[in-house]
């Protein structure tokens, strides 16, 4: 049974600069809780990403590579504690406009086997919607039983929520409009896709690449394979620009906004 559960992601180019090292994008960040807060969106899971809060430091060590060497494991420290200051700023700008938001640091009840979620710990997160609370994750390096530890994605986390939780629906936040033909960062006769099938986004993943900044997780390529299971079980499924201001607030009140519909298909 669909719950009403909405799952909100918010990427990393959105609440940070992720060309400029450990700096978080505090308007962004401000103004996004106020969006949240007036849309009355309830329940709601917020995922974000660790932009320029971590990706180097997962970079320069090669925790996506896993655990190699001794030398290691100070870069694995390093990198969740980077991860979960931003965090920390996420949920203070929640607060500040009265919701109540906790922190859940993935690491703490998420384990992977080769860089994908095979044990997720529930419960902590279930009593915690059904208290009332707004709980807010976000990529983080998490244990790895194959290779000692991993890289998780954002994206990757709130797919596996929206499926876990069987949720209405699952919003990606990122910095372009949606989905196009092919990068309009890059490419000005690139054209946005208004609703795409499940059948194509394997092809659009191909003609989309990778982020051009640093980034550990895969950038819009890895946000289209995850997208594809919540999609593919018939969960609503919707990109659209977080940086323009309003558009998470229409999309948390199911109004229109411009973007990329997925649909099963």
């Amino acid at each position: 049974m669909r719950s009403e559960l909405t799952i909100l992601k918010l990427g990393g180019s959105v609440i940070t600069f992720k060309d400029k090292p450990l700096t978080p994008n505090m308007p962004a960040i401000r103004r996004l809780a106020h969006e949240i807060a007036i849309s009355g969106s309830s329940p709601l899971i917020i995922v974000h990403g660790g932009g320029s809060f971590g990706h180097s430091l997962a970079a320069e060590y090669k925790i996506a590579e896993g655990l190699k060497n001794q030398g290691q494991m100070i870069g694995f420290s390093k990198t969740h504690n980077m991860f979960a200051r931003l965090n920390m700023l996420v949920v203070e700008a929640l607060m500040d406009v009265g919701i109540p938001a906790v922190g859940f640091a993935p690491s703490s009840f998420i384990i992977t086997r080769r860089c994908r979620i095979i044990g997720l710990h529930r419960d902590i997160l279930d009593q915690a919607i059904k208290t009332g609370f707004t709980p807010v994750l976000y990529g983080d390096v998490v244990l790895d039983y194959d290779q000692g530890f991993a890289v998780l994605s954002g994206d990757q986390i709130a797919a596996k929520l929206a499926v876990e939780f069987s949720a209405k629906r699952i919003i990606f936040g990122v910095d372009v409009d949606g989905l196009y033909t092919c990068d309009p960062k890059v490419n000005p006769e690139a054209h946005l896709l208004s609703e795409v099938t499940t059948s194509d986004l394997r092809r659009i993943s191909a003609l989309v690449g990778g982020s051009r900044a640093v980034d550990v997780t895969g950038g819009m390529m890895g946000k289209m394979m995850e997208i594809m299971d919540p999609a593919s079980k018939g969960i609503e499924t919707l990109i659209i620009n977080a940086l323009k201001e309003n558009n998470v607030y229409r999309a948390l009140r199911g109004e229109g906004v411009v973007g990329t519909r997925i649909i099963r298909g």
